[in-house]
């Protein structure tokens, strides 16, 4: 799984002109199920991303996870992550896991991470509209694979 993880203020994501998920201050996660993913990819994520010190304490230094600042997490849903852009100038989804696994896969995620914050998703497989006010920025890519 690759997990595109940024600190916001505030965000939200509308489909067909209606927000269906927002957030005020915590962390926009862009979700990308990959072929082979399992549940054992969702637990190393849920064992780095809300405990992630990547909020700012009193002395403006990144000590402070998502738990700690009572924040709320936005998981949208983002199968363009799997994309392979080697070759030519089309990307490849053949990375990306079929839909009905990702599906799965992304509803257990947020499921998961519901028991450690408020969460809200977009809708997915929808076309949707991402509003990020992005604080910092700070931004993180973390893949599964790699921890």
């Amino acid at each position: 799984m690759i997990a595109v993880v940024q600190r916001v203020n505030s965000s939200w994501v509308e489909v067909d002109g209606k927000i269906v998920g927002k957030i005020g201050k915590g962390i926009n996660i862009l979700l990308g199920v990959v072929k082979g993913d399992t549940e054992e990819d969702i637990e190393k994520l849920l064992k780095k991303v809300p405990f992630l010190r990547i909020f700012e304490d009193d002395k403006g230094k990144m000590n402070l996870s998502l738990i700690d600042i009572k924040g709320e997490a936005l998981v949208i849903s983002q199968f363009t992550l799997a994309g392979n852009v080697k070759k030519g100038r089309r990307p490849s989804f053949d990375d990306a896991e079929e839909p009905e696994r990702a599906r799965e896969l992304y509803e257990k995620f947020v499921k998961k991470l519901s028991e450690y914050v408020p969460v809200q998703t977009g809708i997915f497989a929808a076309h949707m509209k991402v509003f990020i006010e992005n604080d910092g920025p700070v931004t993180f890519i973390i893949n599964s694979k790699e921890l």
